[in-house]
């Protein structure tokens, strides 16, 4: 396996566990929380496959945040999502206040079919939890022929998050934007990343695992730079990426998310734009000039203290590829989920 590359500064060690093992204890966990062997299923595959591609911020630590709100009433374990045609031709895809993996999952099926048929297809995720890692989804849709183009906004004054550029205080969520089309030999290209210089996940994996966070990424609440998570849920805030571009980019989500799309509710709304490639040009010609534009960029030289120069979502099907099927997880945040699925599994015999 090789070594592990996280954001996170640990102050304890991690545990290395096989995909097998880790997969019956997460997959039970919701079971016991009243989900279905399907929705288990996919949480689980969905949470691990985070993990080995490198992004523990959307891996199994959520299963911590995700069985809170099953338990609190947040997320809805009985129901399920469903693809509706509203009185003025949009499609929209409700959620029921589930999970959002399944979810967004749907998403991603109902664009793709609808952009067969008609090139372009534009959709709407409402009434969803967590969606999980985009990437995951823009990725399996690249390799399918598709570009997809997605970004979620709305609901700030919960989730007043990210401090706008200039600004000392939260005001934002995250706001993501995930981006994939089909690349050359090595696969698909994707760009998924929060507008903040930190994902939401970071500081939760962070203030679970007793771990810092790298410099310049949060402020505490009086508008000094801290790597201390608990300084964040103490009222501080995440910085804005790349200053007023990354605050650019969030806003126009925010905008997009609930100005076009309405209020939002528990977490976000979701606008998904499919493009079937196809109709552009032929796959065997995307491919080949992919790996024309990707092969220059690849080999350009490589800047001070980096060994090479990356190609987005190629890291993390390479660390997936390296993993050899062992997850790497924060010893305390490991603990909390066995207490977590003890406790479940006793009470489940009460």
């Amino acid at each position: 396996m090789q070594n592990f590359t996280s954001k996170l500064k640990l102050s304890s060690e991690r545990i290395l566990i096989e995909v097998d093992k880790v997969s019956i204890i997460i997959k039970t966990i919701f079971l016991r929380l009243g989900c279905s062997e399907k929705t288990s299923r996919a949480i689980s595959e969905h949470l691990i496959d985070a993990n080995l591609c490198g992004v523990e911020s959307h891996g199994i630590m959520r299963v911590l945040q995700y069985a809170e709100q099953m338990q609190n009433g947040t997320i809805n374990v009985n129901s399920e999502p469903k693809v509706i045609t509203t009185k003025t031709g949009a499609t929209l895809v409700d959620g029921g206040m589930s999970i959002g993996i399944p979810v967004m999952t749907l998403a991603y099926d109902t664009g793709m079919n609808l952009s067969k048929k008609n090139g372009l297809s534009a959709l709407s995720v409402i009434n969803s939890a967590h969606t999980g890692r985009h990437g995951a989804f823009a990725d399996i849709a690249a390799r399918k022929g598709f570009l997809t183009i997605c970004t979620g906004g709305g609901n700030r004054q919960v989730h007043n998050q990210v401090a706008p550029y200039g600004g000392a205080r939260g005001m934002l969520p995250t706001n993501p934007w995930c981006i994939g089309i089909p690349g050359g030999d090595q696969g698909p290209v994707v760009m998924d990343f929060a507008t903040g210089k930190v994902a939401g996940g970071w500081l939760y994996a962070a203030r679970s695992a007793g771990a810092k966070l790298p410099e310049g990424c949060i402020i505490d609440r009086d508008g000094n730079p801290t790597q201390n998570p608990n300084a964040y849920f103490d009222g501080g805030a995440i910085l804005p990426m790349g200053g007023h571009k990354g605050y650019a980019l969030s806003l126009m989500a925010e905008l997009i998310g609930e100005a076009m799309l309405g209020p939002s509710s528990p977490e976000c709304n979701w606008f998904l734009l499919t493009v079937d490639t196809k109709r552009f040009r032929d796959p065997s010609s995307i491919k080949a000039a992919a790996e024309e534009i990707l092969n220059d960029i690849r080999n350009c030289p490589p800047a001070k203290g980096f060994d090479k120069v990356e190609i987005p979502g190629e890291r993390e099907r390479n660390h997936r590829e390296l993993s050899n099927g062992i997850v790497a997880i924060p010893e305390k945040t490991w603990k909390q989920i066995i207490t977590l699925s003890n406790k479940l599994n006793k009470d489940s015999h009460t």
